[in-house]
C-alpha cells in the first residue's frame, strides 16, 4: 500500500472543499466513519482520511493532516504510475473540477479496466519482442546460410502466410471467448519461437516462423479487442496506446540483445531463446485475467460484414496499402543499413534505438486526441506524413537521415491508435473478432505485396526508390479516410454497432467470470 500524508494549514473557508469527496484521479464516496473510499477509480484498495484542529490563536485558520492510502489496481506497471497519482492526491485544491490529469486517460478507468489493461500491457510486450524478432535477424541468419538478399525478402514475406493461423484462432474467439484463445496463443508462441532457435536453413526458420507470426498476430489481435471491449468509451485508444508502448518496449529488449548477433556465426539463435522469457510472465495474466464483459453479455452472432460491408472493405483496402509500406520499410531497415550505409549491428541497434523510442511522443499526444477531439484527421496525417518523410530518410545520408526518421515515426506513431481501435470499433460482438481476423488476412497480403515489391526492386536498385513507389498507396488512404471513415471518438460500442442493443444489458462486473473476478486484485 502506498501512502500520502498531508499537513497543510488553510483557511476556514477553504475547509467544505477539502472535506468534499474528490472527483479528479478517482470518485470518492463519504463512509459512515467519516472516511472516504473509492467510488470509482482505478484502484483494488483506497481509504483517505482527514483530521481537523483549530489554531488556537487564529480562528480563521484550521491545521489539517490528510492520509491516503492505495493501491493501484494495474498489476506490474502500476508502478510507473505511483508517483504521478501521489502528487495528484497531494493536491488540496480543484479536487471537484473531474479534470482528468494530462497522464491519465481522459474517462476514468475502474478497478476492473484498470487490471485488465496492466495484464494486456503485460501480453503486448511478450508479442512485440517476438513480432521484432525475425526483423532483426533475418539479416544475419541469411548470411550463415549464405542466401541471397530476395530470399531474406521472400522468407519475411512467406512467414505472412501465418495469417492463416490467426484467421481460424481468432474466428473461435467469437464462440469460446477471448481470453482462452489469448492465453494458449502467446504460451504457444514463445514456444514456437524458441524452436526458431534449432533451425538449420532459412527455409526452415521461416516454416517455423510461419506458425509463430501466426500465433503472435493472434495475440495482438485479440488483446485489441479485449481493450476495446473492456475500456470506457472516451478512453479506448488511451489504451491503444499504453499498450503499443510495451509492445514497443518489448521490440526495443529485441534490439538490446541484437549485439549478440556478433558474437559468432549463431550468436543470431540466442534471440531466438530468450522468448522463453515470456513464460512466467503469461503464466501471471493467465491467473487474473478475466473474460471480457461484453463477449460474456447475451450477444447475437452475426456474419463478418453483415450491414458493415462499407466500413468492412474501406478499412480492408486502406490497411492493406500501409502493410504494403510499412512491412518493407521496418522489416528491410536492418538490411539497408548493413549493406548500403555500412552499418555495424551496435550502430543498426543504436539507429533503431534512436530513431524509434520518440515514436512514444506520437502514441501519447496521437492517442490523447483521437479520444479527446475524434480519430479521422489524426489518421490521415500520420498516415501520409509519416510514410512520406520514411521515404526522404531512405534517400537521406548522415543526420538528415536520423532526422527524417526520427520527425516520421513521431506522425506515425500518432496514427497508430486510433487505426488500430477502428477494426474492434466498427462490428458486432458477435463477428468482432472474425472480422478483424479477416481484415488482418487482408492487411498481411498488403505486407506481402510490399515486400515481393519492394525485394524486387532491392535487387536492382536503391531501397529509397521502392518505398517512393509504395509511398503513394499511404497518399490514398489519407484521402480514404478523411472521406469515408465513420468518427468513432466518445461512442459505444453499442452505439456504433445498435444490433448489440438487441440484447439485454451486460451484467455487472460480479456476476461476469465470477471464477476470475472473485479473486483480490493484484497489486
Amino acid at each position: 500500500m502506498a501512502v500520502v500524508v498531508t499537513t497543510a494549514r488553510i483557511d476556514r473557508s477553504e475547509l467544505p472543499g477539502l472535506l468534499a469527496p474528490r472527483r479528479d484521479v478517482l470518485v470518492e464516496a463519504l463512509e459512515e466513519d467519516g472516511t472516504y473510499a473509492s467510488e470509482h477509480g482505478p484502484f483494488s484498495r483506497y481509504r483517505r482520511e482527514v483530521t481537523v484542529e483549530p489554531v488556537a490563536d487564529d480562528p480563521s485558520v484550521v491545521d489539517v493532516v490528510e492520509t491516503t492510502s492505495f493501491r493501484i489496481a494495474v498489476p506490474i506497471w502500476g508502478l510507473l504510475f505511483i508517483w504521478p497519482i501521489k502528487r495528484e492526491l497531494r493536491r488540496l485544491t480543484g479536487r471537484q473540477g473531474g479534470r482528468a490529469a494530462p497522464w491519465a486517460p481522459p474517462d476514468m478507468l475502474d478497478a476492473r479496466s484498470a487490471t485488465v489493461l496492466g495484464l494486456l500491457c503485460s501480453t503486448a510486450l511478450v508479442a512485440g519482442y517476438m513480432g521484432t524478432v525475425i526483423t532483426q535477424t533475418i539479416t544475419y541468419a541469411a548470411e550463415q546460410f549464405g542466401s541471397p538478399k530476395s530470399a531474406q525478402a521472400d522468407t519475411l514475406a512467406n512467414v505472412r502466410i501465418g495469417v492463416l493461423i490467426a484467421l481460424g484462432l481468432v474466428a473461435l474467439a467469437d464462440k469460446r471467448g477471448r481470453r482462452g484463445l489469448l492465453i494458449f496463443s502467446a504460451v504457444s508462441s514463445c514456444l514456437f519461437t524458441a524452436a526458431t532457435a534449432l533451425s538449420g536453413s532459412l527455409l526452415v526458420l521461416g516454416t517455423v516462423q510461419v506458425v509463430a507470426s501466426g500465433l503472435t498476430g493472434t495475440v495482438i489481435l485479440l488483446i485489441t479487442i479485449l481493450a476495446a471491449e473492456e475500456m470506457p468509451a472516451g478512453s479506448r485508444t488511451y489504451a491503444i496506446s499504453v499498450m503499443t508502448m510495451t509492445g514497443a518496449l518489448g521490440a526495443g529488449m529485441c534490439l538490446w540483445a541484437l549485439p549478440l548477433a556478433d558474437t559468432g556465426p549463431s550468436g543470431w539463435r540466442v534471440l531466438y531463446v530468450l522468448a522463453l522469457l515470456g513464460l512466467p510472465l503469461m503464466v501471471h495474466v493467465s491467473r487474473w485475467l478475466p473474460e471480457s464483459r461484453r463477449f460474456t453479455a447475451p450477444h447475437r452472432e452475426a456474419t463478418v460484414v453483415a450491414g458493415h460491408a462499407r466500413r468492412f472493405w474501406v478499412l480492408g483496402v486502406s490497411l492493406f496499402l500501409i502493410s504494403a509500406f510499412g512491412a518493407p520499410a521496418s522489416q528491410l531497415l536492418n538490411e539497408f543499413l548493413r549493406s548500403e550505409r555500412g552499418f555495424s549491428a551496435a550502430r543498426i541497434s543504436l539507429f533503431t534505438m534512436a530513431t524509434s523510442t520518440p515514436g512514444v511522443i506520437g502514441l501519447v499526444v496521437g492517442g490523447r486526441i483521437a479520444d479527446v477531439r475524434g480519430r479521422r484527421a489524426i489518421v490521415a496525417l500520420g498516415v501520409v506524413g509519416g510514410s512520406i518523410l520514411t521515404v526522404c530518410s531512405f534517400a537521406s545520408v548522415g543526420w538528415p537521415m536520423w532526422v527524417w526518421n526520427v520527425i516520421g515515426t513521431i506522425l506515425a506513431a500518432a496514427a497508430g491508435p486510433a487505426l488500430a481501435m477502428y477494426g474492434p470499433e466498427l462490428f458486432p460482438t458477435g463477428s468482432r473478432a472474425r472480422a478483424n481476423g479477416v481484415i488482418r488476412v487482408v492487411s498481411v497480403a498488403g505486407s506481402y505485396a510490399g515486400l515481393r515489391i519492394a525485394g524486387r526492386l532491392l535487387d536492382h536498385g536503391s531501397l529509397a526508390h521502392a518505398m517512393a513507389v509504395l509511398a503513394i498507396g499511404t497518399v490514398v488512404v489519407g484521402g480514404l479516410v478523411l472521406a469515408f471513415f465513420p468518427e468513432t471518438a466518445h461512442r459505444e460500442l453499442e452505439d456504433l454497432n445498435p444490433e448489440d442493443r438487441t440484447e439485454p444489458a451486460p451484467p455487472e462486473p460480479d456476476e461476469t467470470d465470477a471464477a476470475t473476478l472473485d479473486r483480490p486484485l493484484p497489486s
